[in-house]
């Protein structure tokens, strides 16, 4: 693997010793093309040095993929559920401030010094232990950073400098690039056994879907509340996540696929869910609620998707979303599209309906600002919104942590892409807590959403080698 320049350290030369003079600690970065590096290589080489300091994510049309490894800087907030959005985009612009960023290739999406990270689903909840490390909100620049984007490779090298390094500072800098380059090694297929698969209180769970389904009938404004459940696997010793991974590029490559670490915890998914991205002023932002299984063969299959296109039930459940997401894209953009009629998105154990909605952002907004105003949408959290969390934190007993809160990237110019962190698990030692939910409303019934719940479980079981049963 070799960087395709490297000069560019050296012009930061005289940059580099006016900042020390001023004796101020500020970042510096650097971007190069680069021959092509296998992400998951990246992602895996890279462990023994940088383990709790990694980050993967790859976007639902695989055609920007970001590997980050090491902290350059954590940016944390423990704000409320409105007011930490704002301390994150406060703190990265004032480590952007007084920045020296060398990038020739600002126009790539995903390159130059970007925060990858995550926002809890709801920070007014019950808390606890397991995800405490990852706050309210946690996000990192990385040290170095791979980004692919189409059949092109960049490296973005992030430092935070002091006035105190010593002189052979950028020599250093450029060795250990080298070597973050060099340790890619191809992931090997390495399943860790599992020891069991235990499941909390599904007739509780069912008892809070018949109380959800009662207080929608009793409330005139109340319409949905969207409630999850989660599954505890222990593991004969702590699990290859790489190998988990690697199964989730296979077997859900059509999905966003994320895995962000701390310390010893890793946050990891495959989401077929888009929260929102925006390049410039192109904003998109997707509709993913109401579903039905897939069918064992092609006429199946055709049959439950005509089925899931004429169902009231699913159709009013997405309506809700696509109202929701629509009003907020309206308040914040120009020239929004919404199509008339929901497609069907088809993945490997479940198909969804899908609506895609489309605008103009007016000046000076940032993909956080789209964040804010989005999550949670209705096919997370509920309608009303703050009605819909406040019903959760009543009836669903658990602390969701990152699971169905937003996950992604902001870059320093404000643009980023975020999905609805579904589909997926906390990995903690030797133990994983996977999670799934579904959208209850006036009609749903406790068995039905129970089993739809287990069919969403299916890909992060099938990727830790879990039995699924059909």
């Amino acid at each position: 693997m070799s960087i395709k320049s490297h000069h560019l350290p050296v012009q930061l030369m005289s940059k580099l010793e006016n900042r020390k003079r001023k004796n101020q600690a500020m970042l510096f970065s650097i971007t190069e093309e680069m021959d092509f590096i296998d992400p998951l290589a990246f992602y895996y080489g890279n462990d023994s040095v940088y383990s709790g300091e990694r980050f993967f994510w790859k976007d639902s049309e695989s055609d920007t993929i970001i590997v980050g490894v090491g902290n350059a800087a954590v940016l944390r907030s423990e704000k409320g559920i409105k007011e930490r959005y704002k301390e994150i985009e406060d703190k990265w612009n004032h480590l952007l401030k007084e920045a020296v960023i060398e990038n020739a290739h600002k126009e790539v999406m995903g390159t130059g010094p970007l925060l990858f990270g995550g926002f809890s689903f709801d920070p007014g909840t019950i808390k606890e232990e397991k995800w405490a490390p990852f706050s309210s909100a946690y996000f990192v620049l990385p040290s170095f950073m791979v980004t692919i984007k189409k059949d092109r490779t960049y490296l973005t090298s992030n430092v935070i400098h002091t006035a105190h390094e010593e002189d052979d500072f950028l020599e250093k800098w450029i060795s250990q690039k080298e070597k973050v380059i060099r340790n890619a090694k191809e992931v090997p297929e390495r399943m860790t056994a599992i020891v069991n698969v235990a499941e909390h209180g599904s007739n509780e769970w069912k008892q809070a879907v018949h109380k959800a389904v009662e207080q929608i009938h009793c409330n005139e404004t109340l319409k949905k509340v969207v409630l999850a459940r989660m599954l505890t696997v222990q593991f004969q010793e702590r699990p290859f996540l790489e190998a988990v991974l690697k199964r989730l590029w296979e077997e859900q490559h059509e999905s966003f696929l994320f895995a962000l670490e701390t310390m010893n915890r890793c946050f990891l998914g495959a989401s077929p869910e888009r929260l929102v991205q925006k390049w410039h002023e192109n904003v998109l932002s997707t509709c993913l609620a109401g579903s039905i299984r897939r069918g064992k063969d092609l006429k199946e299959d055709q049959r439950l998707g005509q089925e899931l296109m004429g169902d009231r039930k699913n159709r009013k459940e997405h309506q809700l979303v696509v109202d929701m997401i629509g009003s907020v894209i309206n308040s914040l953009c120009e020239n929004v599209q919404i199509p008339e009629q929901p497609e069907l998105l088809k993945l490997s154990d479940i198909q969804h309906l899908f609506t895609p909605v489309v605008g103009k952002a007016r000046r000076n907004m940032s993909v956080l600002q789209f964040v804010e105003r989005l999550h949670p949408t209705p096919a997370l959290g509920g309608l009303p919104q703050q009605e819909g969390i406040e019903k959760i934190r009543q009836l669903e007993g658990i602390d969701r942590g990152l699971y169905g809160g937003p996950i992604g990237w902001i870059d320093g110019d404000g643009n980023g892409e975020f999905a609805v962190a579904i589909r997926s698990g906390l990995f903690h030692d030797a133990q994983a807590y996977l999670y799934a939910g579904c959208g209850i409303v006036a009609d749903s019934e406790a068995e039905s959403e129970y089993i739809e719940t287990s069919i969403k479980f299916r890909p992060m079981l099938r990727a830790i080698g879990g039995d699924i049963h059909e």
